[in-house]
């Protein structure tokens, strides 16, 4: 098991930035991913980097503005949002998956999610 705990979520105007950060419980050499759902809709994939982080994927709408990446040191995984959207508002959450691969589903272990808000 490991538990994962998400931070950095708020209120933005909209062209601004913030920071996820998904802490681990416990260092494990899984896949990592973002994931999203705004209200009324599904859960949608952001994005995933494997471990060690050399290999990174993201959804076709958010390339070009999010970047993933880890520090496997301190068990964390950040998601840096950029150029924000008021359509990127939603719930985010960060999730691990014991097969390494940049998988889309299936991912073993997820956060609680922190809020999102891009005010237009």
């Amino acid at each position: 098991q490991v538990q994962l705990v998400e931070s950095g979520g708020g209120l933005v105007q909209a062209g601004g930035s913030l920071r996820l950060s998904c802490a681990a419980s416990r260092h494990a050499f899984y896949t990592m991913g973002w994931f999203r759902q705004a209200p009324g809709l599904g859960r949608e994939f952001v994005a995933a980097i494997n471990w060690p982080g050399v290999s990174t994927r993201y959804a076709d709408s958010v390339k070009g503005r999010f970047t993933i990446s880890r520090d496997n040191a301190k068990n964390t995984v950040y998601l840096q949002m950029n150029s924000l959207k008021p359509e990127d508002t939603a719930v985010y959450y960060c999730a691990a998956d014991r097969s390494n691969k940049l998988v889309l589903v299936g991912y073993d272990f997820w956060g609680q999610g922190t809020q999102v808000t891009v005010a237009s």
